[in-house]
């Protein structure tokens, strides 16, 4: 043990000793004076008080979820529901890879409480074909190469079938304007618009 020159016993320490004591108080907590170690985390069920029932119609069906309040439309459908369609591009609505119909209307999963579509009908890329028939703007997409990698195409494919319902898809010109909230990192816009222009006034 060492002695500082007032002969006080372990007023000076080592570096050695003071770093690892350091660790040691860092590690844990102070309750009244004493160290305790720090509190373990929550399970899931301490905040089973905090959970919420939704139920909305999910590409035709009928669903039920108990979840947090928080959770986003996207989290919910890709990792409680598994439809993995919907990707998580930016996660701040700035992609639309992750998009998605509501009630007909296309919204950002990663922006949408789930909670908020209670009793309302959600419509993802899975939900689009009839069986081994492709929606047309699905075909349309394969058909013009309207994608390289692919990460973005689902999200691109919900914007159009949006579009065209909403009758935005005059002109190219028109149809990249309301395509605009959509990125492709790849580049693959010119074949994009010609996808969305190969179907334009037909009927779904």
């Amino acid at each position: 043990m060492t002695h500082d020159p007032s002969g006080q016993p372990g007023a000076g320490l080592s570096r050695r000793n003071f770093l690892g004591q350091a660790v040691t108080v860092s590690a844990g907590v102070t309750v009244g004076g004493q160290l305790a170690a720090p509190p373990a985390t929550a399970a899931p069920e301490a905040d089973a008080g905090n959970l919420v029932d939704v139920e909305f119609r999910l590409n035709g069906r009928p669903v039920r979820l108990r979840v947090d309040p928080r959770v986003t439309l996207l989290d919910a459908l890709r990792e409680r529901l598994g439809l993995t369609g919907s990707k998580k591009g930016c996660d701040r609505g700035q992609c639309g890879a992750c998009t998605v119909h509501v009630d007909g209307r296309r919204v950002l999963g990663c922006l949408t409480l789930v909670a908020t579509v209670r009793g309302r009908a959600v419509t993802t890329i899975e939900g689009l074909a009839r069986g081994d028939r492709l929606h047309p703007v699905q075909q349309a997409f394969i058909d013009s190469d309207g994608f390289q990698c692919g990460f973005c195409t689902s999200g691109q494919i919900m914007s159009a079938v949006a579009l065209l319902r909403e009758g935005h898809a005059g002109s190219a010109d028109e149809i990249r304007e309301y395509m605009s909230g959509n990125i492709c990192r790849c580049g693959a816009y010119p074949n994009i618009v010609e996808a969305v222009a190969t179907v334009a006034g037909t009927k779904e």
